[in-house]
């Protein structure tokens, strides 16, 4: 990777650093039903990080730990409520969230 790229990806990180309060607020809504999609399935917070449209099912339940069933009733709750992008492949997340977003003790 050369170095303008690295710095490019260094300042994406620090604007998303500093943009996540206004993030959180304006995916308020959003952000609730994926926490209530998830519940307090390690297997399933680490899923859905990985859901960035890069990855297949098989490769998101091999990455994760999730099995398959689980997976599929995880995509099919997040479909419902619209937090996927379209397509079955590759599950996309529509909104970003952070690192830490389900470890945060008053989510």
């Amino acid at each position: 990777m050369n170095e303008q790229t690295e710095l490019l990806r260094e300042m994406c990180h620090l604007l998303r650093v500093i943009a996540e309060p206004q993030l959180e607020k304006r995916d308020e809504r959003l952000r609730a039903s994926l926490l209530d999609a998830v519940g307090r399935s390690k297997v399933g917070a680490k899923a859905v990080h990985l859901m960035d449209g890069s990855r297949s099912q098989a490769v998101i339940c091999k990455e994760s730990g999730i099995d398959r069933g689980a997976l599929s009733r995880l995509t099919k709750d997040l479909r419902g409520k619209e937090l996927l992008a379209p397509g079955d492949k590759h599950p996309k997340l529509i909104i970003t969230i952070p690192p830490t977003f389900f470890d945060s003790p008053e989510k």
